[in-house]
């Protein structure tokens, strides 16, 4: 099932983007009054947390840098309540989903098909442990095919980022450190001007390349060291491992029918690079 993890990423993932790379969602988001994007992604993103502090979604975001929710949460709910940034995001997501593949796909009985099976994983997963993935099973699911194929979407993508984030809690690898491991794997480099960390203050990394050279994952020029790769892959495989418990839902035959219904609109999202 790991392998049946990895390619449900695969195909899914582009359908999530949509959210943080087409235009839609950050309208949406801007037309509620959020000031920028990042008020914008910690307000809906958290939302189905309800109203908790920035200390917790810190801990369950897991990969942002110290204050980093603090300088959203709770201010970005203070005039705007965290449901109506919520269904603002999915309002935005499945419009740029419909537009980006068109009425004819968007409408086809395919997609159909893919929402419905998407939704039986979606909602089949057990809860505990899964902090984020639990906030998105308890909001109502669209009853549009394009909303709900995003929403299920997304709520299989925040499991199984629940899950990536224990494999890393499990390696001792916190959330920065997470970034300059995935930049290396990306063959990005010098790993500090990810864009992801690039704008943290240089002190702040030039620490958390030290620990890694200390720790033995990157050699004296911020690469790859042996252990480092081998450290990365086996956080990647859990986390394929982790992310299988929704397909168990599925039968051979259901994943297969999936998988065939969603590869056109995976590869519409693709060409269009999600947004």
């Amino acid at each position: 099932m790991t392998h049946t993890a990895r390619r449900m990423f695969e195909l899914l993932e582009p359908i999530c983007l949509v959210t943080f790379l087409a235009d839609e969602c950050n309208e949406e988001l801007a037309a509620l009054g959020h000031r920028t994007y990042w008020d914008g992604y910690f307000a809906s993103r958290a939302a189905p947390l309800g109203r908790v502090p920035a200390p917790v979604v810190h801990a369950a975001f897991y990969s942002f840098a110290d204050g980093e929710a603090a300088r959203h949460i709770p201010s970005a709910w203070e005039t705007i309540p965290p449901e109506e940034s919520v269904a603002a995001r999915e309002r935005g997501s499945a419009a740029s989903v419909r537009r980006i593949l068109g009425e004819e796909l968007a409408q086809s009985p395919g997609l159909v098909r893919a929402a419905d099976l998407t939704w039986k994983a979606a909602t089949s997963a057990p809860t505990e442990g899964r902090v984020m993935y639990a906030g998105m099973r308890a909001l109502a699911v669209p009853s549009d095919p394009v909303a709900r194929l995003w929403h299920c979407a997304t709520m299989l993508r925040e499991h199984r980022g629940d899950g990536h984030t224990a494999a890393l809690v499990g390696a001792r690898i916190g959330g920065t450190e997470a970034h300059m491991l995935s930049a290396l794997e990306q063959g990005i480099h010098p790993p500090e001007s990810f864009g992801r960390v690039h704008h943290l203050p240089k002190e702040r990394l030039a620490a958390v390349m030290d620990g890694l050279r200390e720790r033995g994952l990157v050699d004296s020029d911020g690469r790859f060291t042996d252990a480092g790769r081998a450290t990365k892959q086996r956080i990647e495989s859990l986390t394929d491992e982790l992310a299988a418990p929704p397909y168990d839902a599925l039968s051979p035959s259901e994943l297969d029918e999936l998988v065939a219904e969603l590869e056109p609109i995976t590869a519409t999202l693709v060409a269009a690079g999600s947004q």
